[in-house]
């Protein structure tokens, strides 16, 4: 009997997931369609991607990798939300990290995929994100780039990061992820969210720094995008995917208590009567 009250709970769980897939399907914009993560682990970036860092010198993607473990984030400086968060979480939590340092044990690198976005704009990004570390020697390992649309994209492409450009709202649809990389350009953790717990951070980039690849890991993610013509507002569509799957799963769980409870009740009046 236990055996079928679990067979029952794993149906009501699978219930709930599909209805959280499908949920997700149903609020995803078309510009959303295309925009996600697929895990590449262990994939080597092109290190001779040309790109423009903050100062506006040319420079090529490999002058930041061969010694130290990089985490790299993919965002555009004018972003109007989520972008932000990124790099904040991003700094908050390799600030915790008594033990590492930025430009000694780790680089931190950022690429704009807005070919339209300057030096400049990154220049002040990179200002905000040191004041925010507060970390001696920091600016040596914190590095805010620019470029070229085709080095941006096949960046992203070789890390699976998808994003995609609406013309409508003039923003960029894109996931919310970090990357570990190893120092030779590997890809080894994905780090989903705005924020990234200090002590896996820790052990990723140790890891990272060894060559360690670590396992795909299962995610919810965060969008940044979700514009509406009629009122002209931006949300995070993901959210209201979450909701519903959320009181779906919430319901099916009731159901199932009640059913036990019954069950249970109906079990102890038996064996009285």
């Amino acid at each position: 009997m236990k055996f079928l009250w679990f067979a029952i709970f794993a149906a009501l769980t699978a219930s709930a997931q599909q209805q959280s897939a499908t949920a997700n399907l149903a609020y995803k914009p078309a510009a959303l369609r295309n925009v996600g993560i697929d895990q590449k682990m262990g994939a080597q970036v092109p290190l001779d991607l040309p790109f423009v860092d903050s100062s506006g010198h040319d420079v090529k993607l490999g002058q930041y990798f061969g010694g130290k473990p990089v985490i790299l984030a993919l965002v555009y400086y004018s972003c109007p939300s989520l972008c932000t968060m990124i790099l904040d979480g991003v700094s908050r939590s390799i600030k915790e990290i008594s033990t590492l340092t930025a430009g000694k044990d780790f680089d931190v690198v950022v690429v704009s995929f807005n070919p339209r976005e300057t030096p400049e704009m990154a220049a002040d990004k990179r200002t905000v994100f040191l004041h925010q570390y507060k970390r001696p020697g920091a600016e040596n390992g914190i590095h805010f780039l620019t470029g070229e649309e085709a080095s941006s994209r096949m960046l992203a492409d070789s890390v699976g990061y998808h994003y995609a450009y609406d013309s409508v709202s003039n923003q960029y649809a894109h996931p919310s992820a970090i990357m570990l990389l190893t120092p030779q350009g590997r890809v080894a953790r994905y780090f989903y969210g705005i924020d990234y717990p200090v002590r896996d951070m820790r052990f990723g980039l140790e890891d990272a720094s060894g060559g360690k690849i670590s396992s795909p890991i299962d995610a919810v993610l965060l969008y940044c995008y979700c514009y509406n013509p009629a009122n002209g507002k931006y949300g995070f569509v993901i959210m209201n995917a979450i909701r519903i799957a959320a009181g779906v799963t919430l319901v099916l769980l009731v159901g199932f208590m009640l059913i036990m409870f019954r069950r249970d009740f109906h079990a102890a009046h038996t064996r009285v009567g």
